[in-house]
């Protein structure tokens, strides 16, 4: 057994929660349970999960009480929502990689990391007020001096449950969603597989994809792809680093988010949409300044009469009537999930 300690955080629901914030928190929690039982029988000393809704502190504080109160050798830390598809291959990997003597990490992505594991983790006592653990890894390679290597290559790694989106496309693996809430997405998914599946097709791709998913696009989808690619690192932004600005979202700042119909069906047959870049180009990086949660959650389902904030409803609605299937939601729609969206599994 190793000296390796495991902190999963898990938000819960605020008392005001709405039916899909409920859901997505819900499949975390499973997902965490999940993670728990699978990493103590890769080895990990302790599990331990650490619940509760929105408090304003910050992931690095979290961390670094966490180590003063868990003196292990190698400490893990994730969210809730990370890695859903991992394999216990995985898990064990990040148990070894904390395990060992010298200054290691390893993240599923080191530019942009859902779960790390970090060796001699008494350096994580110094870690400073790090926002998320997205930038977690640039701080151990940059100021702590740790080897950081990833597992970028394990695309299943790169999914997390950010949304009720992520679950759709994970499927079974989400468990059941809120009666008439997916149909809507469901429906469009099938018209754009439908239209990857044409080789006389275009598909639009446009946010925080990677040059990895556009080469499996090239290599798996008989369509062809326009990407639009922008803001990759958004959630690992420092101080002084220029605000986050979209080609997309200053075409809707012109024309208006009803105009985002005719914009991208000017540009292919059908369209995966980063709605978070959008976001983050009209209300800036910090999140508590975007609509809230149930609100974005609506809008990656298509579910416009549900949305209070008046922007992202006619966004969404001019997205669900477009003449062609458009899709909104976050970084694993545009990244990791195309795989899922396009339904290639493996």
């Amino acid at each position: 057994m190793s000296d390796v300690a495991v902190l999963i955080l898990h938000p819960e629901p605020g008392p005001r929660a709405g039916e899909l914030e409920r859901w997505v928190a819900d499949a975390r929690a499973t997902t965490a349970e999940r993670h728990r039982r699978g990493f103590l029988a890769a080895g990990a000393t302790e599990v331990t999960v650490t619940g509760g809704p929105p408090d304003g502190v910050a992931f690095g504080a979290r961390l670094r009480a966490f180590v003063a109160s868990h003196p292990a050798k190698g400490v893990i830390v994730l969210g809730s929502g990370a890695i859903p598809m991992a394999t216990s291959a995985d898990r064990r990997a990040f148990v070894a990689a904390a395990a060992a003597d010298r200054r290691r990490a390893l993240t599923n992505n080191r530019f942009s990391a859902d779960i790390a594991a970090v060796s001699r983790a008494e350096v994580l006592r110094d870690v400073p007020d790090l926002p998320t653990d997205n930038a977690l890894p640039r701080w151990l390679a940059e100021v702590a001096g740790y080897e950081v290597s990833d597992l970028r290559r394990r695309w299943r790694l790169g999914v997390d449950i950010d949304g009720p989106l992520d679950l759709v496309l994970l499927g079974s693996m989400a468990g059941p969603a809120p009666a008439e809430t997916t149909d809507r997405v469901t429906e469009r998914l099938a018209a754009v597989r439908a239209v990857a599946a044409d080789p006389s097709a275009e598909l639009v791709v446009t946010g925080r994809t990677s040059a990895s998913g556009l080469a499996w696009l090239e290599r798996r989808i008989a369509a062809r792809t326009r990407a639009i690619v922008e803001e990759r690192g958004l959630r690992t932004a420092i101080a002084g680093q220029r605000p986050p600005r979209s080609v997309l979202g200053a075409l809707l700042d012109r024309d208006g988010p009803a105009s985002i119909g005719r914009q991208l069906a000017g540009l292919g047959e059908a369209a995966l949409v980063d709605s978070r870049v959008l976001l983050a180009h009209r209300h800036g990086v910090d999140q508590a300044a975007w609509p809230p949660a149930e609100d974005r959650f609506a809008s990656d389902l298509l579910l416009h009469e549900r949305i209070a904030d008046p922007w992202l409803r006619g966004l969404t609605q001019a997205a669900a009537s477009a003449p062609i299937p458009i899709v909104l939601g976050g970084h694993t729609l545009v990244g990791p999930g195309l795989r899922l969206a396009l339904r290639q599994r493996r």
